[in-house]
């Protein structure tokens, strides 16, 4: 069977149209992500794939092919993008003048999609910078993903079932099921939630109703749009009016703000094919530490009395040498080197803010 589209193969033969959202800067993965090489750019699991060509070599392997996968990214990394992707036909991808969060990023491709292929068409949306252990099962979850939105008016999350409390990603609760597709049960959205802290955290783990949210959505065209009208007509108003140019002027809020916080036609797949969004230095940890080895080493790294360290050098020329050291990590690339607490990664943000104030180190950004 030829598909002019990504095919998700079911007893319906649904058809996917993928969206990579590729606009985002990756700033807590700096000193390795800077502006002229953001973080989707970067290996970050020791294999010759950017994180950018890991995500549309999963989704291309659905059974599509690249007329049918699109993506969506800022003016600063277009060329960058094209030079990652250089097959990606160049009507699919949208270039964002100024970068106004994801909703913006939403609506637009949607928009677009709709125009070339109808309302029915039904689009995904993926983060370019996850990780994805089980790519069979991944599949598997947007078959039944794309089956829920071809038969019902719904915009489908796929939630993580957790497998810690994590105080770094926001929750879904789910309420009443309403079936399964392509054997996966799915749920009607009770709510949203923002970051919890660890004991709220806890809770929602003990009551087995809370997933992760993951950023991936699934929908179609038609379905996303009326909603869009409904809860956000300051973003998708102006850009049926006057297109992209009006880039500059929207409001700048996250799909999750904007729309599935108030719809109610959000359903969420709970699923499990290992998964991890990559958000700073910590998640080389996760994905790459063996029990035997008492550090996470990506350089020439000589180290004693050091444990929990997390160690990468662009260079392997360079050689990192520590002393009684534990739970750090230790990042060279080029003219910078850091040093930070693991527990302290997320403020690797902080400091570009104030390297930004000084025109000395304009150059590190």
């Amino acid at each position: 069977m030829y598909c002019s589209s990504v095919c998700v193969y079911d007893n319906m033969s649904s058809y996917l149209f993928p969206v990579i959202l590729a606009g985002g800067k990756g700033e807590r993965f700096w000193p390795l992500s800077r502006q002229d090489r953001p973080k989707q750019f970067l290996s970050l699991d020791g294999s010759s794939r950017s994180l950018l060509q890991a995500t549309a070599d999963r989704l291309l392997s659905i059974g599509g092919n690249w007329e049918s996968l699109w993506v969506i990214t800022s003016s600063q990394i277009a060329e960058g993008v094209r030079q990652q992707l250089p097959e990606l036909p160049s009507q699919n991808l949208l270039i964002e003048s100024q970068g106004r969060d994801t909703a913006a990023a939403v609506a637009w491709a949607s928009l677009e999609i709709k125009k070339r292929y109808g309302e029915d068409a039904i689009i995904g949306f993926f983060p370019s910078d996850h990780w994805i252990a089980n790519e069979k099962a991944f599949a598997r979850t947007l078959s039944a993903a794309s089956e829920l939105a071809a038969t019902k008016e719904a915009i489908v999350t796929l939630g993580i079932k957790p497998t810690f409390p994590s105080t770094g990603y926001g929750y879904i609760e789910q309420g009443e099921k309403i079936g399964s597709f392509n054997e996966l049960p799915a749920y009607h959205v009770n709510r949203f939630t923002e970051k919890p802290n660890l004991e709220t955290a806890e809770t929602f783990l003990s009551t087995g109703r809370f997933s992760w949210n993951s950023g991936m959505f699934v929908f179609r065209a038609g379905v996303v749009l009326k909603e869009l009208h409904t809860h956000a007509p300051e973003i998708i108003e102006p850009l049926e009016q006057q297109g992209p140019d009006v880039y500059p002027q929207l409001p700048k809020k996250s799909i999750d703000y904007a729309l599935m916080e108030k719809t109610t036609l959000a359903y969420v797949l709970p699923v499990e094919f290992g998964w991890d969004d990559l958000g700073d230095w910590n998640a080389i940890e996760r994905l790459l530490k063996k029990e035997e080895t008492p550090n996470v080493e990506l350089a020439t790294h000589v180290g004693l009395d050091t444990q929990g360290a997390i160690v990468y050098a662009t260079n392997p020329e360079d050689v990192i040498v520590t002393i009684g050291l534990e739970d750090v990590v230790i990042v060279r690339d080029r003219n910078v080197t850091l040093i930070v607490n693991k527990n302290r990664t997320q403020e690797i943000k902080l400091v570009l803010k104030t390297l930004q104030n000084d025109p000395r180190f304009t150059e590190l950004l």
